[in-house]
Formats: C-alpha cells, sequence, structure tokens
C-alpha cells in the first residue's frame, strides 16, 4: 500500500506543480487554489507512504515522479525544449527511479 500512496503523491505533486504555472504569480485564484490544495495532499500522500518506506528512498521517488511528469506536460503542452541533452536526463531520472524501487538495498 505505501508505494500507492507514493505514485498518487508523486502524481498529485505534477498537479501543484502544473497549478503554480497557471496560477500567474498567484493572480489567477483557482489554479492558486488547486495548488495550494494539491500540495497539502500530495505531502500527506507521502506521509502516509513514510510509514513504513525508507524516508530517502521516497522522497527521491516522490521528487523524481513530480520531476519527469512536469517536464514531460512541459515538453508536451508548453512546447518545452526536447533536445537530446534533456530527454537524456530524464532517462536518468526515471532509471534512478526504477533503481530504488526494484533494485535490493544492500
Amino acid at each position: 500500500m505505501a508505494w500507492i500512496w507514493l505514485l498518487g503523491a508523486g502524481l498529485v505533486e505534477i498537479v501543484m506543480a502544473i497549478s503554480l504555472k497557471y496560477s500567474e504569480g498567484w493572480s489567477r485564484i483557482g489554479p492558486s487554489i488547486l495548488g495550494v490544495a494539491a500540495s497539502v495532499v500530495s505531502i500527506g500522500m507521502l506521509t502516509m507512504a513514510v510509514k513504513t518506506l525508507p524516508i530517502g528512498t521516497a522522497y527521491a521517488i516522490w521528487t523524481g515522479i513530480g520531476a519527469l511528469g512536469v517536464t514531460l506536460i512541459g515538453i508536451l503542452v508548453f512546447q518545452e525544449d526536447t533536445s537530446l541533452t534533456r530527454l537524456g536526463c530524464m532517462a536518468l531520472i526515471f532509471i534512478g527511479i526504477m533503481g530504488l524501487k526494484f533494485l535490493p538495498a544492500q
């Protein structure tokens, strides 16, 4: 169940970051409220995940999911850079997430 909490927390973190983009510096109330609410929900879900998962692993995966998701949405929705270097760095983050999830701790 902790991994489900963590995945949910990462996905809600994406909602929070994209809401901040649409809030236009807190000048639009709807996206601003959504961003704050998503932040609270995401941290709450992360808190549930770290009851059983190691904090370092959970935090790294949480931020990784958020970073990858927001970057992907930036590329798809906001036409942000798709250079090979940027895509390669995204791949490294993904590999790191998979390693933390599936490789045994020593």
